[in-house]
């Protein structure tokens, strides 16, 4: 049909560093298919996750509003989301489209949906390699041949597990980028991990008995976007195949990054340093869409929902807090907001503020890695965010302190509400505490068990 709406497939990619991406500069070639699929596309160089973790990361993605709006800022947030609010799927859902959700059920952005698929996404050492991705292609590949036979667009949500945690690829992709013994007793790089109280159950649960060496965890990551990336090629071979592809509206993005060896936050995604906030965003549709275009301007996961209304043509009288970022695309804009509020509230509650220049992070309780209240870092001199200057630049923390608490006051003022990040309550699932006193009350409370337990933790978090 001349009038059909284009599809629309958000390929959503759990914990995927931008800098870990080949076609992001990456030193490793860890992405080649989805690097060949970018020069058909546009690439965002400076996309954020403003808000950590995945709840409100996905939040922000699947409804085009801020944690202001959709009160949705915490890992374990409580209750479904706010009826003011709608969902992509609601919105494609009263346009004709089919909407399936795979891999991703029961967070607050995820209602709407006509139907949800869920496959085996975690995995353990005594389990075995982890195929993650391709457990997802074995449930979503029945489920797009069912879609295409349908005279209706549809719209489909994937959640990747790989890279998340546990980091279990499959062979060769585990010794894809590494070479040597990973248990060499004079390494003893991997020790400090291990004796993380709060996460060290967790990571004896998936990482080899007897491991030392850090750079064998880290090529275990790499593996794991590379064994993804693998994978998500059957997805554009069966578009392709379907003669869909280019009548689609395809989008890589990542609900968050991942803290690998950076900063103590082994081998997860906390705290607000860019490895965790900067996230990869790849939009192909090429009757709209410039291919081979690298856009150097700002833009934030709220942005999205406007972006693909836009390029659907479906008119909306939402007013939503992000912005379409066609115009970016085309050349007519250069960036969104370039500076904007940053939030954490899974293992840490902290929140700050970022510039292209500055990083402001400021801790609303004490955290279990002892680190210090204020935290300032030059993003221009100091990229890997290790040299903090909150003492030593005081003039600089007080006027970045001064915009983020104005913009507070402004998005309070426009909504009638409360930044969340100051009425959680309970964050840290355990009832009755509140806010930690100390960094080692917060050390001696968090805890992951083994992966079961994480699965456990992620799903309770969206009830």
């Amino acid at each position: 049909m001349a009038d059909r709406k284009p599809n629309i497939l958000i390929i959503g990619i759990d914990s995927l560093r931008a800098d870990h991406m080949s076609c992001y500069g990456y030193e490793r070639f860890t992405t080649p298919h989805m690097d060949l699929f970018a020069q058909g596309g546009t690439l965002f160089k400076n996309a954020f996750s403003a808000n950590i973790p995945t709840t409100s990361g996905y939040c922000a993605m699947l409804t085009g509003m801020d944690l202001f709006t959709s009160q949705v800022v915490a890992l374990r947030h409580k209750g479904p989301l706010r009826p003011e609010v709608r969902t992509l799927a609601e919105i494609l859902r009263d346009q004709g489209y089919n909407t399936t959700s795979v891999g991703f059920e029961g967070n607050p952005a995820s209602r709407g949906f006509d139907k949800y698929i869920n496959f085996p996404g975690w995995g353990s050492w005594n389990q075995g390699r982890s195929p993650k991705a391709q457990n997802l292609n074995d449930v979503f590949i029945p489920e797009l041949d069912r879609l295409v036979n349908d005279d209706n667009p549809f719209f489909v949500l994937l959640r990747h597990m790989d890279p998340h945690a546990p980091y279990l690829p499959p062979v060769p992709y585990e010794r894809m980028f590494y070479h040597g013994n990973e248990c060499d007793p004079s390494n003893e790089s991997m020790k400090p991990v291990m004796t993380f109280k709060p996460f060290c159950d967790f990571f004896a649960e998936w990482m080899p008995p007897g491991i030392t060496d850090k750079d064998y965890i880290i090529a275990q990551y790499d593996g794991a976007v590379a064994y993804m990336d693998a994978c998500i090629q059957t997805i554009f071979t069966a578009l392709k195949k379907h003669d869909i592809l280019d009548n689609t509206i395809v989008v890589i993005n990542s609900d968050h990054g991942e803290t690998l060896y950076d900063h103590e936050c082994w081998f997860d995604h906390h705290g607000l340093y860019d490895c965790t906030l900067h996230v990869p965003l790849i939009i192909r549709y090429p009757s709209k869409v410039p291919a081979g275009r690298t856009i150097d301007g700002y833009c934030l996961h709220h942005d999205l929902v406007p972006t693909l209304l836009d390029l659907a043509d479906i008119p909306s009288d939402i007013n939503f807090d992000g912005s379409s970022l066609v115009p970016m695309m085309l050349g007519k804009v250069p960036s969104q907001n370039c500076e904007f509020y940053i939030t954490e509230c899974t293992w840490m509650r902290k929140h700050g503020w970022r510039t292209p220049e500055w990083k402001l992070i400021v801790a609303l309780e004490p955290d279990f890695h002892f680190k210090p209240e204020i935290e300032l870092y030059n993003l221009i001199e100091d990229p890997e965010e290790y040299n903090n200057l909150a003492e030593s630049c005081p003039d600089v923390v007080a006027h970045l302190k001064g915009r983020m608490d104005a913009w507070i006051a402004k998005r309070e003022k426009e909504t009638g509400l409360t930044d969340p990040i100051f009425t959680q309550g309970d964050w840290h699932g355990h009832a009755g505490i509140g806010a930690f006193k100390t960094s080692q009350q917060a050390y001696d409370t968090l805890h992951i068990g083994n992966p079961e337990q994480a699965a456990k933790l992620q799903s309770e978090s969206r009830s």
